[in-house]
């Protein structure tokens, strides 16, 4: 920039030691140059010569030191499939925090669900005798007890119904769960699934036991 383009009260961007900065020409300098003012630290300079200045500054324009503003990003359209996927991992959550609150007032530490699986779940089953005595007091699981009242009904019953009867009858007792019924359900679906099911589903919330069980 030339001399006799510098005008007392214009900011310029000036080359200030090795940063460009922005720089108020306040008044000539008696040595020569100019009284500055520098934006940026509010500190007065000496500005030698019109060398040191760049471009003049527009009021309200963004100086070379200065960063633009950063960018928001934009929030992201979940698709249909994640948010499938995110309901799921929700539930999931709160299937996990249920059966951990459970397991707490339990005072077996166990859920309702995880007492009405047999026992013997996973492990090879071994033949043993057993007097009619002990096998009368041996205690079953709920999924088990609700296959014997099956077949003594011999005809459809929902969940609750055999919920009923298995507690009437005192083959087996309610634990800390406040919905028996609905982890029984849910171990007869999954009983259903498996390779030799011992229920079968006749109508809905309705059923008896499968064919050979």
């Amino acid at each position: 920039m030339k001399k006799d383009q510098v005008q007392i009260g214009q900011t310029y961007n000036a080359k200030i030691t090795d940063k460009v900065v922005p720089v108020r020409i306040d008044a000539e300098h008696k040595s020569g140059g100019w009284h500055g003012t520098n934006m940026t630290t509010n500190r007065k300079v000496h500005i030698k010569s019109a060398q040191k200045l760049r471009n003049k500054i527009a009021p309200g324009k963004a100086t070379e030191t200065e960063k633009p503003a950063k960018r928001q990003p934009v929030k992201k359209k979940l698709s249909a499939a994640e948010r499938k996927t995110m309901l799921a991992k929700h539930k999931a959550d709160q299937e996990n925090v249920r059966q951990r609150d459970e397991r707490k007032a339990s005072p077996k530490g166990t859920t309702t669900s995880e007492e009405a699986m047999p026992s013997s779940a996973g492990k090879k089953r071994t033949k043993k005798k057993t007097t009619d005595a002990s096998a009368k007091n041996k205690k079953l699981s709920l999924v088990a007890a609700a296959a014997q009242v099956l077949a003594k009904k011999n005809e459809p019953m929902t969940t609750k119904e055999m919920v009923d009867k298995v507690t009437a009858a005192g083959l087996w007792t309610p634990g800390a769960g406040k919905t028996p019924h609905a982890t029984l359900y849910s171990a007869i679906l999954r009983d259903m699934k498996s390779k030799t099911p011992r229920f079968q589903k006749v109508d809905r919330g309705h059923f008896t036991l499968a064919k050979g069980a």
